[in-house]
């Protein structure tokens, strides 16, 4: 069923297309009813528009807070035309009907955004005739039609030229747009007002709302059978793959952005240069050093079999020695950076099918929350910033290491906390040697921690993301040339461990954080 457009209702704080709209709708002989500044913009260009308050009878008031919010518009919006009661009661009441409602909402996203704006400017930007009129004509889309967004604009002159109708499926599509836009503009308002005012008991809100742009159609998901799309927050300001601008190469895969992400991550974690490998969200690799060059070459050769097809993470601007390491070490799918300098990025889009991503900054961001799916609920927590320092260390043997061993094992406590549970790493002062993931005991952690870094195992420090129940783990290490052990503690049989490092001359630090990662 198309519907005919006689009379439009224009009312928006976003004039991109309004002319040219309204234009388009006058010579197709519709009236045109609207407010304020809306107005005066129309009728400055000439076409002929009449004020909704001549057509009410009543004035804006309250400054403008009051101007749609009355009986002859939102009967005019609301009356379904199949309805003869409905049409009786308009007839009664002097109500014409409205076809077409062309609004878009103050800018309270864009008012908040704004440094140093207060909440009394940011709450006088919360619109409220406009979503109503939105939801109103949305409601009734059978015989109104709603446009939310300038960027339709076109397909309504479009389908108004050809068949000087609008189509149901037209009118489906953009009252579907309303919702979710209405929807979204009022969970950007609650999301301000919980920071202004509070989250509530605890810190979280007792109803939570996601407010997420489509940023891409995907190729597929985790597996070619899944389809997928990646929606970003609009609010975020930490640098990640979520904000970060591909310089160079084909589109993003859904395991792309998850191992991105993973290595980012732990990059952002140092202060010095620093380079992660991963693969499947896990690290195969991680190193500090002088240069960025040289911690890219320790994070490959920490397992360089594990590391072809793997994600690149840095936390400075690649220079050219780097992206040549990069190039000649063997294929990978991405790098993700700061930046590049210039000729560094020449010389790895020369990398066939590489991505190269740039997120400007590698600060960690405020505080956010970490938010993983169940089937039909969400969890919903604290990121995992917690960052221990040497004083934060307790000594639990009798004998503790040195400076050197007690740096190299913060840099493995660092890198452990970002490594799938149950997690092990060896390393080497600031380089990993082998890493174990995700098994399903620590003591199989720990021996693939060692296969892994093999005869580089001797001499190596050891960080468990928790602790060992039994000591099984630490005679493991111990027996393949590990020197020290850092670990949360809290065991009930943490003094057995502690025995076998004390008879063994190996120091152990509890950190007293626990760091899994499921």
């Amino acid at each position: 069923m198309d519907l005919r457009v006689q009379n439009a209702i224009i009312s928006v704080s976003d004039k991109r297309g309004l002319i040219e709209f309204a234009k388009a709708l006058h010579e197709a002989g519709v009236n045109i009813y609207s407010t304020g500044g809306t107005a005066a913009a129309i009728r400055d260009a000439g076409i002929p528009v009449t004020l909704i308050s001549d057509y009410t009878g009543f004035p804006e008031i309250l400054g403008g807070r009051v101007k749609s919010l009355h009986p002859k518009i939102h009967g005019g919006l609301l009356a379904r035309r199949d309805q003869e009661d409905h049409m009786r009661q308009l007839s009664e009441n002097g109500i014409s009907t409205f076809d077409l409602v062309v609004i878009n909402l103050y800018p309270f996203e864009e008012t908040i955004k704004r440094e140093g704006t207060t909440l009394e400017e940011a709450v006088e930007k919360i619109d409220i005739g406009g979503p109503s009129m939105l939801r109103s004509a949305a409601k009734n889309y059978r015989w109104v039609c709603t446009v939310g967004d300038p960027d339709d604009y076109g397909t309504i002159i479009r389908e108004l030229s050809e068949k000087q109708s609008i189509s149901l499926a037209t009118r489906e599509r953009m009252a579907m747009k309303v919702f979710e836009r209405t929807a979204y503009y009022d969970a950007i308002i609650s999301g301000y007002l919980q920071t202004v005012f509070g989250r509530g008991e605890g810190g979280y809100p007792d109803t939570v709302n996601f407010y997420f742009n489509k940023r891409q159609d995907l190729r597929y998901g985790e597996n070619p059978a899944q389809s997928a799309c990646f929606y970003t927050d609009p609010e975020t300001k930490a640098p990640g793959v979520a904000t970060a601008e591909k310089l160079w190469g084909k589109e993003l895969s859904f395991n792309n952005i998850l191992d991105i992400e993973a290595a980012f991550e732990i990059v952002k974690e140092f202060d010095e240069p620093c380079c992660s490998v991963i693969k499947h969200t896990n690290p195969c690799g991680t190193a500090t050093a002088f240069s960025l060059a040289q911690a890219f070459t320790d994070a490959w050769a920490s397992d360089p079999v594990s590391a072809f097809g793997s994600i690149i993470g840095f936390n400075r601007s690649v220079d050219a020695e780097t992206a040549r390491k990069v190039t000649d070490a063997g294929f990978i799918e991405c790098t993700v950076a700061p930046d590049y300098e210039d000729e560094a990025l020449e010389i790895i889009r020369q990398k066939k099918n590489v991505r190269i991503l740039k997120t400007g900054s590698a600060s960690q961001g405020t505080a956010d929350y970490d938010m993983k799916r169940v089937v039909g609920g969400v969890l919903i927590q604290e990121r995992d910033l917690v960052r221990i320092g040497m004083s934060d260390l307790t000594l639990a043997t009798d004998t503790g290491a040195d400076e050197r061993i007690v740096r190299a094992l913060l840099f493995a406590w660092k890198v452990v906390k970002w490594v799938k549970s149950n997690a092990v790493v060896l390393a080497q002062d600031t380089k990993t040697v082998g890493i174990g993931a995700g098994q399903m005991s620590r003591v199989d952690s720990t021996f693939m921690a060692i296969h892994k870094a093999n005869d580089r195992s001797k001499g190596s420090v050891l960080a468990s993301d928790a602790f060992f129940p039994k000591p099984d783990a630490v005679e493991l290490a111990i027996d393949a040339g590990v020197t020290a052990i850092i670990q949360p503690g809290g065991s009930i049989k943490d003094q057995d461990s502690i025995d076998v490092c004390n008879r063994r001359g190996v120091a152990m630090y509890f950190t007293g954080v626990r760091h899994f990662r499921h």
